[in-house]
């Protein structure tokens, strides 16, 4: 429990710089194997592989959750994020000797593995956040721990890219620069931990939980609303993807060039959204609220899309990659956060919980399923280019949904925040 002179409640300044450098940190080793994993998959299973891929990794997540949930019940957080740490760092070691003579099913396996560690070690890195801030020291703080992934996911980026351009690294060797990066991590982490950073509320501060949210998200049309604004943004996220992987195995046949582009793209992306945090951000919710903030995101990916049908370029597909998680990282995810205020904080919490971890999931499933439709198990067989018309259709019920959510605001008597 947290005492009154405690160095958690001294300073929220430095609890804040801390918690900024540990998620740069964190995000700094996911992207060292972001690219490799999907050069890795692009290499020997073909951009055709990817949608299977994706079901598989979204139900071994799915299992792999129910027993991480037991885990956090037996022991203590700082134990399951530094043991976590760790036992991904040994089990990168064990996947770089297995991928020097890698084949398809080692590289499926890997980008699973990948998969299933960024969404533990991000999940990881906001539950020990949130049990050490109180609501309006969140408000203050939570702006600027975020950009530190920004941050880390940019310098991500440009040091794969680097170690792949101008050392005798190759793209399998970047998981030892990650297994590195995560001891560095499990290293700050159990110091924050020594020095009193991670320090939890008392019982009394924490959000006492009845465990309806799966009601609660169904009593109200206005989280229902919400719930499908933000599945939509997952239909998309697939089919976006599928494309873009597709014009970078054609435009790079070569395993280490296709994963120097991947990490360099992934730096350039990460500063869209940071420049996009930064100006446009405050300046739409501002002037025309956070459901504006949402439309922005659904209507470029469409001008995007229709670009890409026209010219199939590289560029025209990291343009509409772009569009799809440079405004996911930015716009689109503080203008979601904002349609939360105006409801009960118990709902809030776990109404959350419910969408990101079903929710997510299940609808890129939908998504890499609709694309196994179109590509591969109908008559007339789509090209990647040609998945435009999909997103297209997915974006138009995307921005109706958005249109009855600012028409249930009014209903309901809440005023849209901005």
């Amino acid at each position: 429990m947290r005492q009154a002179g405690s160095a958690v409640g001294k300073g929220l300044f430095g609890r804040s710089v801390s918690l900024f450098f540990n998620f740069l940190l964190v995000i700094l080793a996911y992207y060292q194997v972001k690219a490799a994993s999907r050069s890795l998959l692009i290499e020997f299973g073909g951009p055709d592989a990817f949608p299977y891929v994706w079901i598989g990794s979204a139900a071994v997540l799915l299992g792999f959750i129910g027993v991480y949930n037991r885990l956090v019940a037996r022991f203590s957080r700082i134990q399951i994020v530094t043991g976590s740490l760790m036992l991904f760092a040994l089990l990168l070691v064990l996947f770089w000797f297995l991928l020097r003579h890698g084949g398809i099913y080692s590289a499926v396996t890997f980008y699973i593995f990948v998969d299933i560690f960024s969404v533990v070690l991000v999940e990881q890195f906001w539950s020990l956040s949130n049990t050490i801030n109180r609501q309006e020291e969140g408000r203050r703080s939570y702006w600027f721990i975020a950009s530190g992934g920004l941050i880390g996911g940019i310098a991500g980026g440009a040091l794969s890219a680097s170690l792949i351009a101008y050392t005798p690294m190759q793209t399998a060797d970047l998981l030892l620069s990650c297994a590195l990066l995560l001891v560095v991590t499990a290293a700050f982490t159990l110091n924050m931990w020594r020095r009193g950073l991670f320090e939890e509320l008392s019982a009394d501060e924490c959000m006492k939980l009845d465990g309806e949210g799966l009601a609660a998200l169904f009593r109200s049309r206005y989280l229902i609303l919400i719930a499908v604004i933000i599945c939509f943004s997952q239909l998309a996220e697939p089919v976006v993807e599928y494309q873009f992987l597709h014009a970078i195995s054609e435009h790079f046949p070569d395993r280490d060039l296709r994963t120097r582009y991947i990490s360099h793209f992934f730096s350039v992306l990460g500063l869209v959204a940071v420049a996009i945090n930064m100006f446009v951000t405050p300046f739409v919710h501002r002037r025309l609220g956070a459901l504006a903030g949402l439309m922005v995101q659904p209507l470029s990916i469409c001008v995007a899309s229709v670009g890409f049908m026209l010219h199939s370029t590289l560029n025209a597909a990291a343009i509409m990659k772009i569009s799809d998680r440079g405004l996911s990282y930015s716009i689109n995810r503080a203008s979601k956060e904002l349609l939360y205020i105006p409801v009960d904080p118990v709902n809030t919490y776990q109404v959350k919980a419910w969408i990101d971890m079903l929710g997510y999931r299940l609808f890129k499933v939908l998504g890499s399923g609709l694309i196994l439709v179109a590509t591969q198990w109908s008559l007339v067989q789509a090209s990647a280019d040609q998945l435009g018309w999909l997103t297209l259709a997915i974006c138009a019920a995307w921005i109706v949904a958005i249109r009855m959510l600012a028409t249930e605001q009014r209903a309901v008597g809440l005023v849209a925040p901005g």
